[in-house]
């Protein structure tokens, strides 16, 4: 069965070009369930049946999450029921189109319906606090300078953050070209602030950090390595504390915050879309329900009975 998992595997990376991240996850809920079949004595992809399928997934839906205690009342979230759905129906959809395996035993599980979550935007003030720069300068403290900038003035995921290459980089002509998901390029504008805070980190900070064994990636390590995506964010709530912001800070909370500004000032949804690198507009609407104040504030100042 994990010789299979291996081949869908290998599918998403060379075909889909799927990221890293996307890989892993499936990699990891469907080898879940290879574990769970394997403690019911099956052995073979075609020996599973709807009806297994069923079961591994109320045994899931009833299981306590990993970082609880046993005696918690918590159980998994549907998010996580619907993500390990998606994985099961992506395998055998692959499965059956390759010859595989003779049926998609999947295709009559139904995903269930997903709570969109709001997403939560740090505010003007926050903003502020968290890009002031701090003193005296240091080649971690440029690089962190240079990560939230690029971060709010882009709208880049943690992956692109990592991953971005100083090639990438057009400050002179003020745009970055992003590699997102599915290997997708964008371009996308860098602002006044961010090719600042860039180009003092690469004239005085990064020269401080590369050593022989460092790669052509913008942002290094103290060690000159690559950043780890759980190092690189954890620097950034580390600068958040220093600089009094209260709140958790999420990976996503700066590229929340670039959206939901610009849909604030007036930007158009579809510009923001492009921007985002989003592949469908629907996923860029959820950022209309989170402008609410904007848009009370333009019917008070324009309608003329308000």
């Amino acid at each position: 069965m994990q010789t299979l998992v291996e081949e869908f595997l290998q599918y998403l990376r060379h075909e889909r070009g799927q990221s890293e991240h996307t890989q892993k996850t499936y990699a990891a809920l469907l080898n879940k369930f290879v574990v769970w079949a394997a403690e019911r004595k099956l052995t073979d992809w075609r020996a599973v049946e709807l009806r297994h399928l069923m079961s591994f997934l109320q045994d899931e839906r009833e299981r306590v999450p990993a970082n609880q205690p046993e005696e918690s009342r918590r159980r998994l979230s549907s998010e996580s029921v619907y993500l390990e759905i998606a994985a099961l129906r992506a395998f055998y959809r692959f499965a059956e189109s390759e010859k595989l395996l003779p049926v998609n035993v999947a295709e009559n599980l139904s995903l269930p319906r997903r709570w969109k979550r709001l997403p939560k935007a740090l505010t003007d003030r926050e903003i502020g606090m968290l890009l002031e720069p701090e003193r005296p300068e240091t080649p971690q403290n440029l690089c962190d300078q240079a990560v939230l900038e690029l971060a709010y003035a882009c709208g880049l995921r943690l992956a692109e953050l990592r991953n971005a290459r100083l090639e990438q980089l057009h400050l002179d002509a003020g745009f970055i070209n992003v590699v997102g998901k599915g290997n997708k390029e964008r371009v996308v504008p860098v602002g006044r602030k961010a090719v600042q805070a860039l180009n003092r980190y690469i004239e005085v900070g990064r020269p401080k950090l590369v050593t022989p064994r460092s790669t052509a990636n913008v942002f290094l390590t103290n060690r000159g390595t690559l950043f780890a995506a759980v190092t690189l964010w954890l620097r950034i709530k580390q600068r958040a504390r220093r600089a009094g912001v209260a709140r958790n800070i999420t990976p996503h909370m700066l590229r929340h915050s670039f959206a939901t500004h610009l849909l604030e000032h007036g930007a158009d949804l579809r510009v923001i879309q492009e921007l985002l690198g989003h592949a469908s507009i629907g996923t860029t609407e959820i950022y209309t329900h989170v402008t609410g104040n904007r848009l009370r504030d333009v019917h008070r100042k324009f309608h003329p009975r308000a």
